[in-house]
């Protein structure tokens, strides 16, 4: 009688045995299969959702960058380009600058690759009396932001004021009983009230804004201005010194360049947290995917070797009372001339096949479950999926290895039963 013909005939005639035994393979690798499964299921999903959620993430905070962009821009501008000669002191004290410049200045700034600065905006801004009113007013004559060839074309932050027609501030228009649509004449020259302004609590209360070269005409400055404003960049360059040093070497040092610290740090402090905000968001989703699969592998590293050793330890037992039971088989094998190896042999053949069976059918069970597991994710959309769920190295580690952890559960029982002495067991038989 072959090797394996009398192992089949084992198995077939101790059916409960074998299938105990089997069962025990079963359990242990399947509860690997599915452990391990599911967490490649965890590995898969979370990966999906991970690039789902940070470009959700990025989408709504760039919305969220945008919108601080929008709301920054209505600060206003917070670079100030005056005439070299001008005294600071005397333009603090009154409020504008009493130097004056040439209009080409914002012309050669338009057409320079300046990176640090945007929205140029030339003014000529001065104190004055409206003769026709007996009114102290602060005229402003601009003529609109000067596009740059270098930049794509951008929404303006102060609309220009057309020629014929005039803007007024909140406290002149009520003193003076001043309406949108009415005219008014100012220094012998007939305007339109295009526009009255809210309150806004500061010196534009009490402005006029004209077009630039109007304004030129009545104070007797063609061609002049006596400021150039800008909006900084939200770059790495545009610090005070970088726009400062960028602006003088465009116009041969023939400016000076304030910066008005409380806007721009305002809106450095905005989009920076707008950025900051988005880091943070991604940061913390990747942190909760990480807990999640630290909790699961957690789990798995306790369940796993408990099963493991509680399959090897019921696998051992049920050896070692195979070996009881076939004490008289093993006498007269051994008394018709089988060796103990060849006894040993019988025995881990028959553990290799209940491992392999187990192996092979423990592993099903597990994907089995694990796809269970899963498609309760799949019903809210967030499955991983059959085909990602197969892990052709995970299936050939539970056939090859549950064989491996059958046999070595059966050596000390074969061993025994290879060693025993024919005539004491028949004796006793």
């Amino acid at each position: 009688m072959t090797l394996w013909r009398l192992v089949t005939r084992e198995i077939a005639y101790r059916r409960l045995n074998f299938g105990l035994a089997v069962l025990a393979v079963l359990v242990a690798v399947g509860c690997l299969a599915a452990q391990l499964t599911l967490l490649r299921a965890h590995e898969v999903r979370a990966e999906r959702l991970a690039g789902a959620q940070d470009a959700r993430t990025r989408q709504m905070v760039g919305r969220l960058a945008d919108d601080y962009r929008v709301i920054t821009k209505q600060l206003g501008y917070n670079v100030l380009i005056l005439p070299a000669k001008q005294d600071l002191a005397r333009f603090y004290a009154q409020g504008y600058a009493g130097e004056t410049m040439p209009e080409e200045y914002a012309r050669r700034l338009s057409e320079s690759p300046l990176i640090t600065v945007q929205h140029l905006l030339p003014s000529l801004q001065e104190r004055m009396e409206w003769a026709e009113r007996k009114f102290p007013i602060i005229l402003m004559g601009t003529r609109g932001e000067v596009p740059q060839g270098h930049r794509d074309p951008k929404d303006p932050i102060q609309q220009p004021v057309a020629q014929g027609t005039m803007v007024v501030g909140h406290v002149v228009a009520r003193r003076l009983a001043l309406e949108a649509g009415t005219e008014a004449v100012l220094s012998g020259r007939t305007f339109k009230i295009a526009k009255v302004h809210p309150p806004r609590g500061n010196e534009d209360d009490v402005t006029v804004w004209i077009d630039l070269a109007e304004a030129q005409a009545l104070l007797g400055k063609p061609g002049r201005l006596n400021a150039i404003l800008a909006l900084s960049c939200l770059c790495a360059e545009a610090t005070p010194e970088g726009i400062r040093k960028e602006i003088t070497t465009a116009l041969n040092n023939e400016v000076q360049v304030l910066e008005l610290t409380p806007q721009a740090a305002t809106r450095r402090a905005a989009r920076l947290r707008a950025s900051e905000h988005a880091d943070e968001a991604v940061a913390a989703q990747e942190e909760g995917h990480a807990r999640l699969r630290a909790v699961r592998e957690a789990l798995a590293a306790w369940i796993i070797p408990l099963v493991v050793i509680g399959a090897t330890v019921w696998v051992g037992a049920l050896a070692f009372g195979n070996v009881r039971d076939r004490g008289a088989e093993i006498g007269i094998l051994r008394a018709v001339g089988w060796r103990g190896r060849q006894i040993l042999a019988v025995f881990l053949a028959k553990a290799v096949a209940v491992g392999l069976a187990g192996g092979i059918v423990g592993y099903a069970a597990g994907l089995a479950v694990a796809a269970v597991c899963d498609a309760h994710e799949a019903a809210a959309g967030d499955g991983a999926g059959v085909a990602a769920l197969v892990d052709p190295g995970l299936m050939a580690a539970s056939v090859l290895l549950a064989p491996l952890l059958a046999a070595v559960a059966s050596l000390v029982p074969a061993l025994l039963a290879a060693r025993q002495d024919p005539a004491v067991v028949l004796r006793e038989e």
